[in-house]
């Protein structure tokens, strides 16, 4: 008897493919007589390695897959995979215009709620209704439970080590504290300044700090660090992301703005220190299985001002990620070590 097979899209970013990717797993583990098909960016698909089951099918949004030709030429590939149902986990605008192809086709589907509403609420300057949104995953979930497939999330990480790669292997040492630090984001106002990591550094002489996630820019920063640091190591520019990943699992701790670091760290069972700006936790994107009690952020008036982190959150004129002072993040680091 041929198994139900569920199309599942989210193209990005990146921390949201990973959190879907942890939605995936769980889905799996309660509903092993279903097969997913997950569509997603080429780069995203070590996310889905570990999932039995699924079959990754890149999407190529920048040219072959461009355009509401390129999302026909897309549909038509995906219909070989004779699928059952659709789940949007994404509802964008070439999310919708695939789902729409698939419901013109007769497919049973289902949307994610982005809450949109609710969000605007949290960050208005005015009547601002601040509150704990429904986490992501759960509204992930959701889309399933629509789909008439009961799904309970556990909220807990899993650790997972898996094997170092063969570049890391060599000099990582299992006797002393292996901390992973992404201090980068693709917003300004997500980034903590990158002056105060020195100060972590000095404090903990005896850690080895990984320093994960960036570009050329911040590749040369991270690079600086490991020149002035000895127990500082860039892996930036060095590791794929399934690598990364292996990396993560080996960590007793990361520490990572409101970005993908922290949602890799969930994949791979590794507790992570936060830290939120413009941003809040209240929006419902902190890593799956992670404590809100690991988040580091100062209570202002003016927080959050944004969901996505591209907005400025000035609070009395300074920056809201620039209220997080160098001892908050040490003492936190402590707190983890003791348990």
């Amino acid at each position: 008897m041929k198994k139900a097979r569920i199309l599942v899209t989210r193209f990005s970013a990146m921390g949201d493919v990973a959190m879907v990717a942890s939605v995936l797993r769980e889905f799996r583990a309660q509903h092993k007589h279903v097969e997913l098909i997950m569509v997603s960016r080429a780069q995203f698909a070590a996310f889905f390695d570990d999932i039995p089951g699924l079959t990754f099918h890149p999407i190529d949004p920048d040219e072959k897959h461009k355009g509401p030709k390129g999302l026909w030429r897309l549909f038509n590939e995906l219909k070989k995979y004779d699928i059952d149902y659709v789940a949007d986990l994404h509802n964008n605008i070439r999310s919708r215009i695939l789902t729409l192809f698939f419901k013109t086709a007769g497919y049973r589907l289902a949307i994610l709620n982005k809450a949109r509403v609710q969000k605007k609420a949290l960050i208005r300057k005015k009547n601002r209704v601040f509150r704990q949104l429904r986490p992501m995953v759960e509204r992930y979930a959701d889309v399933f439970r629509q789909l008439g497939y009961p799904l309970k999330l556990d909220h807990t990480l899993k650790k997972e080590i898996r094997a170092l790669p063969p570049s890391i292997a060599g000099g990582f040492d299992t006797s002393t504290r292996n901390i992973g630090i992404a201090p980068f984001a693709q917003h300004p106002y997500k980034v903590w300044a990158p002056k105060n990591w020195p100060v972590v550094f000095r404090a903990f002489p005896s850690y080895s700090f990984y320093v994960f996630g960036g570009g050329k820019q911040e590749r040369e920063t991270a690079e600086t660090w490991a020149t002035e640091y000895e127990n500082v190591q860039s892996v930036i520019g060095m590791l794929d992301i399934s690598d990364e990943l292996k990396l993560i699992s080996n960590l007793d701790l990361m520490i990572s703005m409101d970005s993908s670091g922290m949602h890799m760290a969930s994949l791979v069972g590794t507790r992570c220190v936060s830290l939120w700006g413009a941003t809040h936790p209240y929006a419902g994107f902190l890593g799956y299985g992670q404590s809100p009690r690991d988040c580091i952020q100062v209570p202002h008036p003016n927080r959050p001002s944004s969901i996505y982190g591209n907005k400025s959150c000035l609070c009395n004129g300074i920056e809201a990620i620039d209220l997080i002072t160098t001892e908050m993040v040490i003492e936190k680091i402590s707190e983890a070590e003791e348990g």
